[in-house]
This record gives C-alpha cells, sequence and structure tokens, in this order.
C-alpha cells in the first residue's frame, strides 16, 4: 500500500474514543474527519487526540463527497445506523457499525442490501470476539476438550443508570429499542460465535422489575431461548438495570466437559478433582477502554487491504440481530418462532 487509508468518526461519545484511539495506533490510517451535530463538539475531539489533518464535520453527506475518505466508523445513537450505513456503502465507504446496527427488521434488511449491493468491506462491533478470554474458549472448544456442545448460555447484566452518558437516550424505546438490541446482542452473539450452528427457534421473556425505577420505556429485562441445528439450548439472560456490577456469565456444557468463564473441567484429563482456572482477561467491565478495539480495527483494515469479508460483518450481524429481534416477537405472540425471520 502506497498511502494511508482516510478514516472518518461518526458520532463523537464516548465509544468514539475508543476506535479513535485505536486508529491511532495503526500506522496505515489516518483519521481525516469527525462528524457531529455539533461542529465544537467534533472538533474538541479532534483536538483531544491531537489530530492534526482532521476535520469536522456537521453534514454526512458533505462529508461523504470530501476527498481522502476510505472508510467509516459509525458511532452514534443506535436509530441513526442503518441511515448512515445505508449513506456509507452508496458512497463506496468501507464501514465499522457500532451495535445494534439496526432497531427493527426493515432497517435491517435494508442495511444488509447497501453493503451487499455497493461491495464495501464491513465488520459490526461484537469487540468482544477478540476479547482473550473470547479466544481462549474458542481454541478449547477446536481442541474438543469438552466434547460437543449441547447446552449454551452466555448473560449480559449491565446496570445502565443515571452516572451513565447515553443513560439519557438508550432508556427511551426509539432509541434503545430492546434490552437483547441495546446490550444483550453481545451475549446473544458471543452465543452464536461459541456454538457455531444456526439458530432455528426463538422464544423470549421479558419485564421490568417492581415500580421501574430507571423509568425505561421499554422491558430492562428479558431471557431469550435460542435452539440450535444441531438440537444445541442456548440461553441469554439481560438486564440493563440490574444492581450490581457489570458481568458477562458464560457456561458451556459439553459431554466431555464443561467450561464456565475461565474455568475448565474435562474428561480429557484423568484424575481432574476440580475446576482448572485458566489466567486470562474476562469481559467483566462495561468500560469502552477495557474492549480490545485495537485488534478489532487491525482486523478491519486487513479486510479492507486484502480485499476479505469479516467473520464479523453485517451479513453475519444479520443472524445475531434476527434472534434479538425474534426474542421480543415471541415475547409479545407467546409463541416460538422460527428463523430466518420472514
Amino acid at each position: 500500500m502506497d498511502r494511508k487509508l482516510g478514516i472518518a468518526i461518526l458520532g463523537t461519545g464516548d465509544v468514539s474514543s475508543g476506535h479513535i484511539a485505536a486508529y491511532q495506533r495503526n500506522p496505515l490510517v489516518e483519521i481525516r474527519a469527525i462528524l457531529s451535530r455539533d461542529a465544537a463538539r467534533a472538533s474538541a475531539k479532534a483536538r483531544q487526540f491531537g489530530l492534526e489533518n482532521c476535520r469536522a464535520y456537521t453534514s454526512l453527506d458533505a462529508l461523504l463527497k470530501s476527498d481522502g475518505i476510505d472508510a467509516v466508523s459509525i458511532c452514534t445513537p443506535h436509530h441513526l445506523h442503518v441511515e448512515q450505513g445505508v449513506a456509507c456503502a452508496q458512497a463506496g465507504k468501507h464501514m465499522i457499525v457500532e451495535k445494534p446496527v439496526a432497531l427493527d427488521l426493515p432497517g435491517l434488511r435494508k442495511l444488509d442490501a447497501a453493503v451487499r449491493e455497493h461491495g464495501v468491506r464491513s465488520v459490526v462491533s461484537f469487540v468482544l470476539r477478540w476479547n482473550p478470554l473470547f479466544e481462549m474458549i474458542r481454541a478449547i472448544l477446536a481442541d474438543g476438550l469438552i466434547g460437543k456442545l449441547f447446552h449454551a448460555e452466555v448473560d449480559y447484566l449491565h446496570g445502565i443508570t443515571q452516572s451513565i452518558s447515553l443513560y439519557s437516550w438508550v432508556t427511551r424505546r426509539a432509541y434503545g429499542g430492546t434490552a437483547l438490541l441495546t446490550g444483550g446482542c453481545h451475549a446473544v452473539d458471543a452465543l452464536r460465535w461459541f456454538v457455531g450452528k444456526e439458530a432455528v427457534e426463538v422464544f423470549g421473556f421479558a419485564n421490568f422489575s417492581e415500580g421501574n425505577p430507571l423509568g425505561y420505556e421499554y422491558e430492562p429485562n428479558s431471557v431469550t431461548l435460542v435452539r440450535f441445528e444441531d438440537g444445541t439450548m442456548g440461553k441469554v439472560a439481560t438486564s440493563i438495570e440490574c444492581v450490581g456490577p457489570y458481568t458477562f456469565p458464560i457456561v458451556l456444557m459439553g459431554n466431555g466437559g464443561t467450561i464456565r468463564d475461565n474455568r475448565l473441567f474435562t474428561s480429557r484429563w484423568p484424575g481432574q478433582t476440580g475446576w482448572a482456572v485458566i489466567p486470562s482477561i474476562l469481559p467483566d467491565s462495561g468500560a469502552v477502554t477495557h474492549h480490545p478495539f485495537n485488534a478489532q480495527m487491525d482486523h478491519f483494515i486487513d479486510c479492507i487491504i486484502s480485499g476479505r469479508e469479516s467473520h464479523c460483518n453485517v451479513a453475519d450481524a444479520v443472524k445475531t440481530h434476527e434472534i434479538c429481534l425474534a426474542s421480543e416477537q415471541a415475547r409479545l405472540t407467546g409463541s416460538p418462532v422460527r428463523l430466518p425471520l420472514q
């Protein structure tokens, strides 16, 4: 490559800082644009990170027409992702899209179609796929240390209170959608990533805690049950109003052993009498600085340069989002929902 790739950042919230810091570590790219409704905020973000060759924009159309932009990070509130993602695809810009990529099925289909039609590379920011514990678990599964999976649980427990910057908008249905879409989709994606099979049926429950103390416009607690094509059972519990530290519990049971977070018990090790604890970095914080954005951005840039598709692209993320949408549909109808969604 004889030049650096030009990057644009859409949005100036906390997560944009994680994207910017990760791009700055990659010598193959340069951040050249930041979009915000407030030009002063965009300029302030550029100054914060010492971005000297970076312009502030308040118009996405103007940004996409400017020279030197090859790829975009969409870090805006959830309800803007489809419109902005489609515009970026139509302009031929590769993209990373923060989750959720869409809040409903028509939006999901629209973005997927635009990315396919215009042939741009995409990564959906299910950033935990690059978490060290996730990488370790995938290696354990590949080695057959717990045999064939028959049951998998991944939960997302994160009390989003008034002290968290996105609380003011994420608690609204038009912006947050459901508890699964707001945050639990990370656990749904992890469930798919570990099981490695197609989901075929979904059921879901959801509720408010007594009094709905945080004022959510949608049920902030849910349980989603998933049946996979090989009969494996999956469960995702989500709470974005829970009282307690952020946790991301993982339980994977196979016919030859069990994984519980970073603990392993396997029939392959004769004489094992208790859990083997494997030191690793757990996904035990919701802080942006805890997310492995460096590896995700390097992967994205490599996909652009090599022309290959990501394992975490929009087409793959459609399957994670369909489970989230099917869970809500099942809750409303009281009946299991078959996948893929029609």
